[in-house]
């Protein structure tokens, strides 16, 4: 049974911001929402996020940029901070984007823990990704892999972990590091593959993909992430370690594709093109580690959630159609 505690969530109006708020919000806790807006995607889109958490007088919303100045007073009082806020996305991270990860994966990481420092009993938990790994050796990948990014994204989320690390190792700030893998569901930022999928199939356009459709990846749904996030914050004796989050199985985009098609009853017209620079062939998390300390268990299947997220896209074109 999850208590109720008064958490800090920053990235709070992001697509796996916002459902984490929404658990916690559910479960009794206070929740101080975090948001920068940063230009990755719509404000509007975000705003609308955060519809149903604002409608509770237990969320408080703070419109602020952690990279700017002392956060004492943001963590104190907090039993958790879920550190979620990030600049995303491996394919915009070339070029002259690249501060921007910079700064808002980098620098708002260290000006957080920094602010940490004062509070030692605040659980910190880290929301880092399977980028980290780059191009692994093996699959499934466990905790123990090398990590070699292969993209800027990746290098920046890398520092952060080492980031936590290093403040726990230290300053003894009891930080959990979770790396996803491949999140998708409602509410899934519109840069991403099923999001841009969805959309497609729905205005019965054809499906750009990148690469020949044989790549594969853990998809890991938005549900299942929560669930692990929420147990990282309260399990005992999980300071200074790192876990794999992911959804148990690997699948090919094509097989994803085709399950979209038969929730759009139609074949899908698929138009490949080359491979982005940054992206890795294949990704597959060994998720023992979890399983054991943390009892996560992923249940939803990728049919199940791209279902949830089909109907999500439906009735945002619907909305939109009005």
């Amino acid at each position: 049974m999850f208590a109720a505690m008064r958490t800090l969530v920053t990235g709070c109006a992001g697509f796996i911001g916002s459902h984490l708020t929404e658990a916690l919000l559910s479960q009794g806790s206070d929740v101080v929402g975090v948001d920068c807006f940063n230009d990755n995607y719509a404000r509007p889109e975000k705003l609308r996020n955060l519809e149903s958490a604002r409608s509770w007088e237990a969320f408080d919303f703070v419109p602020l940029d952690l990279a700017r100045g002392a956060l004492e007073d943001l963590v104190e009082d907090c039993d958790v901070i879920f550190h979620l806020a990030a600049e995303p996305g491996v394919r915009a991270s070339w070029g002259t984007r690249f501060e921007l990860y910079l700064r808002n994966n980098v620098l708002a990481t260290q000006h957080l823990l920094e602010a940490s420092r004062r509070a030692p009993d605040t659980r910190f938990v880290y929301a880092s990704s399977s980028s980290i790994y780059g191009k692994a050796e093996m699959f499934p990948t466990n905790e123990s892999a090398t990590p070699r990014p292969v993209s800027p994204y990746g290098v920046t989320k890398l520092s952060g972990e080492h980031l936590c690390l290093a403040y726990h190792a230290n300053f003894q700030v009891p930080a959990v590091v979770l790396r996803y893998f491949s999140v998708y569901g409602p509410r899934q930022r519109p840069d991403m593959a099923f999001n841009i999928f969805c959309r497609a199939a729905l205005a019965g356009e054809p499906i750009e993909v990148f690469g020949d459709g044989g790549q594969t990846r853990d998809f890991t749904f938005v549900g299942d992430i929560v669930d692990a996030t929420l147990a990282a914050a309260t399990t005992p004796d999980v300071a200074g370690q790192v876990f794999n989050v992911g959804g148990g199985s690997r699948s090919s985009l094509d097989e994803a594709i085709e399950i979209i098609g038969g929730l759009a009853g139609r074949e899908l017209e698929v138009h490949p093109g080359p491979a982005q620079e940054g992206d890795v062939r294949d990704t597959g998390a060994d998720v023992s580690a979890a399983r054991e300390r943390l009892g996560f268990d992923p249940r939803t299947s990728l049919r199940e959630g791209l279902a949830a997220e089909w109907e999500w896209t439906a009735e945002r074109s619907e909305l939109a159609a009005r």
